[in-house]
């Protein structure tokens, strides 16, 4: 069996791709097919005597076009193959955007003469007010220009119909079509009473010309299409932002000398240079050189990781400072980076739209419009009425269920209710995305930049005996100002907070993944870890616990000492925002279950989610792993992901919903579906607020669609002409259509009064979602079968030497994540082990081994 892919043409709503896809599974030998709307794509499963000519063949029966993206060039049909580059090109937007405009410039001047000079005699030239065919010929041609711009509808439409799929641009086509062809009947009637002299049967007929609503509805729709299209290009900005993270160019040595080539060119075991400020342009091992690396975009952490001969570096990441050397390991498509991208493409190509109610319904209300209207003439004919008249009642009915008010109850709402989200800094990109919102079960946050401010704080100053407050920041500036890592940037911007005054120390050096020293007065001076402080003999017992208490809340203690006297001890650590804690509460007050992700070690992510009261966490995580637990809590209910970091890429793309913090990175953004411009937490239960009002909105726009159809439609068609002879009049009709769009537009613009940040009329939704055990299997479920982490994983410890401070532990816990079947790493600094869970056997050597290639020795295995 072959899984391929293609791309497909031609599809514009649901009805389209469902109808693609039943095409499709009905080619013998299929054994699997799913067909993406959002990325006009298609990955079948096939095996003899199907292959892609035959799926190729299936698609355009089903009157569509179909192209495999790899494979044979000869398939029957469109089967020309498209290149990556030119497919993540939107070229569709603009072409939309043009026929927009066009049909704006058109339709206002049709509905002036139609409605503003019939309807409230506004002024227009003589030759149109005194003759009654010449506004009409007037109206027949700015139609026909707005339908022949438009013509896609029609040609998609009716396609459809024939192949027995209609679709929304069916409904779209046959109400434009049906209001265009009523007109034209119309308008030879006036021509015939104007041959017969009767001037004012040929005024009154022209009130019932329906070219406005024929042009109307297809401008309507034009403007749904183009937030379609646009919507659809922000899943390819996404990736290729991605791409654009990887450097372009790379420094390799070949024969000893420098050599700048294109990045695409290094192979593996090739030796490259990276310099300070300089991104890795391939995934790697360091050869020499000290340094710390900004891994932020692979791991979601703010602080940069230690790097040292043995080190693993990945592609993308941002050398800060140092020089390294380094070989090459992963390149092209094998690098960390490219799994990213990978994995964004994979969740867009799999993550279907909100399904569209119109789109539901037009299966079912076109083809119903359709018999009644055969069935009115039918039954007129037979009541032994001319057939003029029984044509006029079918025409009747198709003109009484043009969709104008179906059309308008959802893109109302979505306008007015996105328009509310953007004054207040929530952006919903896509229709999609406001529809889904209020539909969410379970809310996942990422940790570091999100629940976090994503920077390195002081948050507590511990003095030893006889030593001030003062002397301590004094000592510890002077040491840490000749440093740029970020947790000497945090000492320093307490110091400069606090007015502190020191001497910068001379004789600087930094011992990496232990601290810096140097000499200050006359005296050395030491900073970092406790194995600095208790390599001096100076680390007392009460400092000693005071830095293991500061440790076990998840925060970082540095160490300081002068003159050979413990100095105490700064506590530094990402604190929690303002609003984490508020925002988690709303939302479970709205019954939304709560969960965090991070790539953080377990005491760390455990401090934060007790903090702000969350249900869940699950730490250790890398950004395949977040993916795979969105994928596993979309199982359980509709689920959203607030994440910053372009390691939460793939995690928001999976997600039924990707909410990025406006702070965050381009890729999180171009990634997401909702995008939080203050980086308050608050607007997440404010969109899920506003999305769930907005869902009532068209709930009742769809009430008053229909029953302007249910009443409108038996009117059309005659039903009370034999008992109270009460029949369709044209004027009736405009004021019925009017009336029916009114009552639509003026309830979604009640939105505008609902007050987003009020929690006063938060309910909880009957909702029916499983419980998860923290981190998968740290705590026994009450039921087990609700869990949905396995919790019978095989478990084994490491005893480990040589780890001193929390890089080496980020160090460790990278290493043994890498290792093929290991689940989950939890590594701990005081027990000096490392936890590790399996999925399969992995034999202790290769555990051992992986903890040796981080750079540190492994004592035992069991």
């Amino acid at each position: 069996m072959v899984a391929v892919k293609f791309s497909v043409t031609g599809m514009t709503c649901a009805a389209c791709s469902a109808h693609v896809e039943k095409a499709v599974a009905a080619v013998p030998g299929v054994k699997s097919v799913t067909v993406s709307l959002l990325t006009n794509s298609m990955t079948v499963d096939l095996e003899p005597p199907a292959d892609e000519e035959t799926v190729c063949s299936a698609v355009k029966a089903a009157g569509y076009g179909a192209a495999p993206e790899t494979g044979s060039q000869n398939c029957a049909g469109d089967c020309s193959m498209k290149s990556a580059r030119t497919a993540l090109e939107d070229h569709e937007t603009p072409k939309i955007a043009r026929r927009l405009i066009s049909s704006l410039c058109l339709l206002l001047p049709l509905m002036y003469v139609s409605m503003g000079h019939l309807m409230w005699g506004w002024p227009v030239p003589g030759i149109l007010a005194g003759n009654p065919l010449a506004a009409a010929l007037y109206e027949l041609l700015l139609t026909v220009i707005v339908i022949v711009i438009n013509q896609r509808f029609f040609i998609s439409g009716f396609k459809s119909l024939i192949h027995g799929g209609p679709n929304m641009d069916t409904l779209v086509s046959l109400g434009s079509g049906a209001s265009f062809v009523y007109s034209v009947a119309v308008m030879f009637r006036m021509c015939g009473a104007v041959s017969a002299g009767n001037a004012e049967e040929a005024k009154h007929l022209l009130h019932g010309l329906y070219f406005e609503s024929s042009a109307m509805i297809l401008t309507l729709i034009t403007v749904g299409k183009l937030l379609e299209s646009y919507s659809r290009g922000r899943t390819t900005d996404a990736i290729k932002s991605l791409m654009d993270l990887a450097p372009e160019t790379a420094v390799v040595l070949r024969g000893g000398i420098e050599k700048e080539i294109p990045a695409d060119s290094v192979v593996p075991d090739d030796v490259f240079i990276v310099k300070q400020g300089s991104r890795i342009p391939v995934d790697g091992v360091v050869l020499e050189g000290e340094s710390a690396v900004d891994e932020s975009m692979l791991t979601g952490e703010s602080i940069p990781v230690d790097k040292i001969p043995g080190s693993s570096v990945s592609a993308a990441t941002m050398n800060t400072n140092g020089y390294l050397k380094c070989r090459a390991v992963r390149t092209g498509k094998d690098t960390s980076l490219s799994s990213i991208i990978e994995l964004v493409e994979n969740a867009s190509a799999t993550k279907a739209p909100a399904a569209k109610i119109a789109d539901k319904v037009s299966g079912i209300f076109v083809p119903a419009v359709i018999i009644i209207a055969a069935v009115t003439c039918a039954v007129w004919l037979f009541a032994g009425r001319s057939f003029d008249f029984a044509l006029a009642r079918a025409v009747s009915v198709l003109v009484i269920s043009c969709p104008c008010a179906l059309g308008l109850a959802t893109p109302v709402a979505i306008m007015v209710g996105s328009g509310v989200g953007a004054k207040n800094g929530i952006l919903f990109k896509t229709a999609a995305a406001l529809e889904t919102a209020g539909r969410t079960d379970i809310v996942v946050f990422d940790k570091t930049g999100t629940i976090t401010e994503g920077k390195p704080y002081v948050t507590d100053v511990y003095t030893a005996a006889d030593v001030t407050e003062k002397q301590l920041l004094a000592a510890a500036a002077s040491i840490e100002a000749g440093s740029s890592h970020p947790l000497a940037l945090a000492v320093m911007e307490k110091a400069k907070a606090s007015g502190i005054e020191y001497e910068q120390a001379h004789e600087f050096s930094a011992m990496p993944g232990y601290g810096v020293r140097g000499v200050c007065g006359g005296l050395q001076v030491f900073g970092g870890n406790a194995a600095v402080i208790k390599e001096q003999g100076l680390l007392d017992p009460d400092s000693e616990q005071t830095g293991t208490g500061f440790a076990s809340e998840g925060k970082t203690p540095l160490y300081f000492a002068l003159g050979g006297k413990m100095l105490g001890i700064i506590a530094v650590a990402d604190v929690i925002k303002k609003d984490s804690a508020k925002a988690v509460r709303e939302l479970k007050n709205m019954g939304i279950r709560t969960v965090m992700l991070t790539g953080d070690n377990k005491r760390t992510a455990d401090a934060v989610a007790s903090q702000v009261e969350i249900q869940d966490s699950f730490s250790g995580v890398l950004p395949d792993g977040k993916e795979k637990i969105i994928e596993k809590l979309l199982k359980e209910g509709k689920t959203a992901m607030v994440g910053d970091g372009i390691n939460d890429a793939p995690a928001l793309t999976r997600a039924d919903s990707g909410i990025a913090v406006g702070a965050g990175t381009d890729v999180a953004i171009d990634a997401a579906d909702i995008v939080l411009m203050k980086s308050n937490l608050t607007d997440v239960a404010a969109a899920v607020r506003l999305s769930r009002g907005v869902l009532r909105n068209i709930h009742e726009n769809l009430f008053w669609a229909f029953f302007y159809n249910c009443i409108g439609i038996p009117i059309a068609a005659g039903a009370f002409i034999p008992a109270f002879n009460l029949q369709l009049n044209p004027m009736f009709g405009a004021a019925a259509m009017s009336l029916s769009s009114f009552c639509v537009v003026t309830n979604a613009l009640r939105l505008n009064l609902m007050k987003i940040y009020s929690s006063k009329h938060d309910h909880k939704r009957k909702i029916s979602v499983k419980a998860c055990c923290v981190n998968g299997s740290d705590k026994e479920c009450s039921d087990k079968e609700n869990n949905i982490m396995e919790v019978n994983y095989m478990k084994k410890t490491i005893t480990i030497d040589g780890m001193m401070c929390d890089h080496c532990r980020m160090h460790v816990q990278k290493a043994l994540s890498a290792v093929e079947g290991v689940k989950a790493v939890d590594v701990s600094l005081e027990q000096k082990n490392a936890a590790v869970e399996l999925e399969k056997d992995v034999s202790d050597s290769v555990l051992m081994d992986a903890v040796k290639e981080a750079g540190y020795t492994p004592v035992k295995c069991e």
